[in-house]
């Protein structure tokens, strides 16, 4: 399925891990409570390490909350720490603690990563629902049932993420 909107150099993101002027982008919508995207994650990051600045990720919310409990809660608590530049170290830091996700435990990981507990949880942090929101409807209208779902320069990729197969399909 080929993107009806191209993820180009020119567009503009707000996780973006590797040379944000990389010329491969690839988008994950991804859910913090899922096992399969946790498993993906340091396969995505060895991508991106290993392209030397050729190859970007671009992480997408879609929290599966009828299956993820804490999903949704994760997920704001990511923009609040991506509010102060920390995004990928409240991403690690989520997944490598995945079964420690309720609101008590976000505080938590707020507060080792330096963002204030009562901005990453409850009224608060609901600012960040349209964000979330935006990205979960976006990954809808592309089709997205699933997590993790990549796409690569706006081509889904349909195959197992391990190292190798990603590189064959980025050629």
């Amino acid at each position: 399925m080929v993107d009806e909107q191209p993820e180009g150099p020119g567009r503009e993101y707000r996780h973006v891990l590797g040379d944000p002027a990389a010329p491969v982008t690839i988008v994950e919508y991804g859910d913090l409570e899922c096992p399969h995207c946790r498993a993906a994650a340091p396969v995505l990051r060895r991508l991106v390490t290993e392209s030397q600045g050729g190859v970007r990720l671009v992480w997408r919310h879609f929290p599966l909350f009828q299956v993820h409990p804490h999903a949704l809660v994760a997920a704001l608590a990511a923009e609040a720490a991506a509010e102060q530049g920390l995004f990928w170290e409240m991403h690690d830091r989520l997944f490598a603690h995945q079964d420690h996700l309720t609101e008590p435990e976000l505080r938590a990981h707020a507060a080792a990563l330096g963002v204030d507990p009562a901005e990453a949880v409850g009224d608060r942090a609901q600012r960040f629902a349209t964000l979330v929101e935006q990205d979960y409807v976006e990954g809808l209208e592309r089709g997205v049932h699933g997590t993790p779902t990549l796409f690569v320069d706006g081509v889904r990729y349909e195959d197992k993420v391990d190292l190798r197969t990603l590189r064959g399909f980025i050629g």
